[in-house]
């Protein structure tokens, strides 16, 4: 504010200048019209005398004051030129992304308000088209961050080059970008090829510095109305960013390199989703989530092994929710870990009364694996819990093999070193090599359930499960069979060799008090003071006194 006012200060005083100039101006030609036939008819005869001196002097003053003004006009033209590039300069960094070219967020707001006025007046429908390019980060990660602003860069080429006049093309931050593309109301399906001729074109292979890289985009489109057709909404640019923010949500969900328009259950999916968040994040600091049991059980002898744990939610608002809706969030917003902990605190000071031989088998997600310091937590666990490890068995899926096999290795031989039995989890589902498996030290395979359940069938094969039963042999590793939920499928691994098995034909997993009760009449619980000792491998079982 007080260079502004300095500036127009400065303003005045130049218009001052200028008026003054002008005003000597006029002065010069009254005066210079009395003087100079004198000064001029002295040079010509040579006689001195006649020439009024006040007036001379009053014309070189006239003649100075015009030289002042108009170098002050001069400076303030040029003042005012400098100013205008200056203000054009700041719009530009207003409005406009240094890097891309294109419209930053705020002036797309701008012109998409405009748009939205502009397609009312002519009849025209308008496309909020929302793009997010999908997997950017791990161009950012592998390649660098000059990769990947130059893949930004081509990206907005490729999508420029389509894009009609009237278009509007802006990048809203990171690797998203919007379009306004006004079409005909009743032809949508223009918006839909002009977007998979989009997809197309970012899709192709980019050479950027000296390597090849490929990415696609996730799509959503808006358009003011309730789907690809319906009812005409009320709606501005902040309206549309939303809903196709929300359908390009939805489109990365299903699978990347895809477009949706917006509907309205997206939105309340959307709803949905971030109460699920919030409850996730509330429940696991209220303890909400506790440990399930799945029997394990040596399927020749009936003889139980040892239990599965198994997380489970009881929301006070949403009921019970599956581990197939909570767990993938939980990785998403990224307190799967903490959970993962809760559960196995509780785990292990439960089974520290079971008898000495019943192992607990717990599952990990791929992403605790890319803790570098998952190891040492697990191990932190156990002493606090007084837990010992040799009963402890940590399972790992196939697709955790693949993010970082030197990380998992590393962690894997940690946990081993300390006794700690390692399984490798759902085999068949992922892309194990026999290298791996024969290069990672693992204790245990645990065939999928999706195998094992085609064995009910009359006419299944078990050549699969045969052959991982025969690899497990040749490897030395036991095998853990999950799904068996009938007899059929139970007499049909017996003739396969030994092993252990797991499903819904010994019982559906238990709350904690359910398994104690079960030990007990089984004789498996131990007694408190064998329970509170330290690690021994082998305490002696007594029975417990059945609860009333």
């Amino acid at each position: 504010m007080i260079k502004r006012q300095n500036g127009l200060e400065k303003a005045r005083r130049d218009v001052v200048a200028l008026g003054i100039a002008a005003a000597a101006i006029i002065m010069f030609v009254g005066t210079g019209s009395a003087v100079l036939p004198g000064i001029v008819q002295q040079w010509t005869s040579g006689v001195s005398g006649g020439t009024d001196y006040v007036l001379v002097n009053a014309l070189l003053l006239n003649i100075a004051l015009i030289i002042f003004g108009w170098r002050r006009y001069r400076e303030l033209t040029v003042e005012i030129t400098d100013r205008r590039v200056a203000e054009e300069k700041a719009r530009e960094l207003a409005e406009i992304d240094p890097l891309t070219g294109c419209l930053n967020r705020r002036a797309a707001t701008i012109e998409t308000d405009r748009a939205i006025a502009l397609a009312a007046k002519g009849g025209k429908a308008l496309a909020f088209i929302m793009v997010d390019l999908d997997n950017f980060k791990q161009v950012n990660d592998l390649s660098g961050h000059q990769t990947g602003d130059e893949v930004l860069v081509r990206a907005a080429e490729r999508m420029s080059s389509l894009l009609p006049r009237d278009a509007i093309l802006a990048r809203l931050g990171g690797d998203e970008f919007a379009f306004v593309y006004p079409y005909e109301a009743h032809a949508p399906d223009r918006v839909e090829q002009f977007v998979s001729r989009l997809i197309d074109a970012v899709a192709k292979p980019m050479d950027v510095v000296g390597q090849k890289v490929e990415i696609t985009m996730s799509v959503g489109i808006a358009s003011g109305l309730s789907g690809r057709f319906g009812e005409k909404l009320d709606c501005d640019a902040q309206v549309l960013m939303h809903q196709a923010d929300i359908a390009m949500y939805h489109a990365k969900k299903q699978g990347k390199n895809r477009f949706y328009w917006f509907e309205d259950t997206m939105e309340n999916e959307l709803r949905f989703r971030n109460q699920l968040e919030t409850g996730i994040r509330v429940g696991v600091e209220r303890g909400e989530f506790v440990p399930h049991y799945e029997q394990q059980v040596d399927i020749a002898t009936g003889k139980l092994m040892g239990f599965e744990m198994l997380a489970r939610w009881q929301s006070p608002k949403l009921g019970l929710v599956s581990p197939d809706i909570f767990i993938p969030i939980a990785e998403e917003i990224g307190v799967i870990g903490d959970m993962s902990e809760s559960l196995m605190r509780q785990a292990f000071t439960d089974a520290r009364d079971w008898d000495p031989s019943l192992t607990v088998s717990v599952n990990i997600s791929p992403v605790q694996l890319r803790d570098p310091w998952f190891s040492q937590k697990i191990l932190k666990l156990l002493v606090e819990c007084n837990f010992p490890p040799q009963r402890l068995d940590i399972e790992i899926t196939e697709s955790c093999l693949h993010d970082n096999i030197g990380v998992v290795r590393s962690m894997i031989t940690s946990l081993k070193n300390q006794g700690v039995k390692i399984s490798l989890d759902d085999f068949g589902t992922g892309y194990s090599s026999l290298s791996q498996l024969r290069s990672l030290p693992f204790d245990r395979i645990k065939i999928d359930r999706s195998f094992v359940s085609e064995l009910k069938d009359e006419d299944a094969s078990s050549k699969i499960v045969s052959a991982i039963i025969s690899l497990g042999n040749g490897l030395e590793m036991p095998i853990t069979a999950e799904g068996i939920e009938d007899d059929r499928v139970l007499e049909t691994l017996k003739g396969m060799g030994q092993m252990k098995g797991q499903g819904y034909l010994y019982g559906r997993p238990e709350a904690a008090d359910q398994v104690r009760k079960r030990l007990s009449s089984a004789g498996l619980l131990v007694e408190p003071k064998a329970a509170s000792d330290d690690t021994s491998d082998t305490p002696k079982a007594k029975p417990a006194r059945k609860s009333a």
